[in-house]
């Protein structure tokens, strides 16, 4: 990020061209310069002491009213449509949201007063800081203005967006494992798998606000095709869907959901990141191998990572970082053999202490916590 200015204003060169998603890569062009003010945002003082939240993910939607001090007073979760059609994936975003509202308790479905603004996690890549998103596990969004619609939605609720694995490293570091660190990487292994970075205690966007994308390092470069045009990167072989992709290619055979510890889910078997993560805590070789392939390419993309960055924490979560030993050995051993210099080895890696809360403090703290985390534009 090039900043410049002072006091509380800033300015940032970030992307403001295209994104084209196809086959091939994705491609970012052109710069615009926007100024950072955070007085426009409450900062979680006066009577804006909550931020309404948003987690969109590849496979789920969650949303949440956060205050200041962290605490999620209200919160909605629903899955992701399976749908091409763009504005049924937003009415489905704007249904959580309201849902998150009304568990909180905060009336009416125009009552905004008393919001310092909604901060909004999305996978990736997008249009930073326009909010125009194009996430590769969400074929409905291409181009997609989502802040600006938000915006409208919400009768001009202030509206702040950035990658979901962005919000993860803002809520890591202001609620989460990474509290008190300055340098920090957040991981999500999940859907897709991304990063995002809090570098000298400030979150580092970098020119077009795509910094972190830690899932298109390269870990294999005879490895499998991946959907964002390249091949061999860490999300084509770590990612759930990729991993359980895997497992069936070798031959993992899953079991009916009830009979992996879940009461509730259906007699049919399920080929999914969680019934893999049970199949192999009840040891079967593939998911266990699976898994161990997954977390040792995490490991080597992170050993990578801490070489470059020279941080003080690398947190991880996302459906994968609960999927038990056979995940974290590989990680661990990938990232202890891939780590030679004594700094990089040093920086610990630690699973996330609140993966169902983090991203959505994340996600406020971008409108709560403008000092560290907000931008305008």
């Amino acid at each position: 990020m090039a900043t410049g200015g002072s006091g509380n204003t800033s300015t940032v060169t970030s992307s403001a061209g295209p994104v084209t998603v196809t086959a091939g890569p994705v491609a970012a062009t052109a710069t615009a310069t926007v100024t950072v003010t955070s007085g426009e945002f409450g900062g979680g003082t006066g009577r804006h002491r909550m931020a309404l939240a948003l987690d969109i993910g590849g496979t789920k939607l969650a949303a949440g009213v956060v205050d200041a001090t962290g605490a999620v007073l209200g919160r909605a979760r629903s899955p992701m449509p399976k749908t091409q059609d763009p504005e049924v994936t937003f009415a489905a975003a704007v249904a959580c949201l309201h849902s998150a509202l009304s568990d909180a308790g905060l009336g009416g479905r125009y009552d905004y007063a008393g919001l310092a603004g909604l901060g909004v996690g999305c996978g990736g890549p997008m249009i930073w800081p326009a909010g125009e998103v194009s996430p590769l596990n969400i074929p409905s969004w291409r181009g997609f203005p989502l802040r600006a619609r938000l915006r409208d939605e919400f009768g001009d609720l202030a509206v702040l967006l950035h990658n979901d694995a962005v919000a993860l490293a803002a809520g890591e570091h202001w609620m989460g494992t990474g509290r008190g660190t300055r340098d920090l990487l957040a991981v999500t292994v999940s859907t897709g798998v991304g990063g995002g970075l809090v570098l000298d205690g400030r979150l580092y966007h970098g020119r077009s606000g795509n910094a972190g994308h830690v899932g298109h390092i390269v870990v294999d470069p005879g490895g499998p095709d991946c959907a964002c045009g390249g091949a061999g990167c860490l999300e084509a072989i770590a990612s759930g869907p990729r991993t359980v992709g895997w497992a069936l290619d070798e031959g993992w055979q899953p079991t009916a959901a009830a009979a992996n510890g879940q009461p509730d889910g259906p007699d049919e078997p399920v080929a999914d990141g969680r019934a893999l993560a049970a199949a192999a805590t009840a040891g079967d070789d593939i998911a266990r191998a699976a898994l161990a392939r997954s977390g040792g390419a995490v490991g080597i993309a992170l050993a990578s990572c801490a070489a470059t960055f020279d941080l003080d924490l690398i947190t991880v979560a996302g459906g994968f970082s609960q999927s038990g030993p056979a995940f974290w050995d590989a990680l661990r051993a990938a990232y202890d053999l891939h780590t030679g210099m004594a700094f990089a080895r040093a920086v610990p890696v630690e699973p996330s202490s609140a993966p169902d809360d983090v991203a959505l403090r994340g996600a406020a703290a971008f409108i709560l916590i403008p000092d560290c985390y907000a931008w305008v534009g």
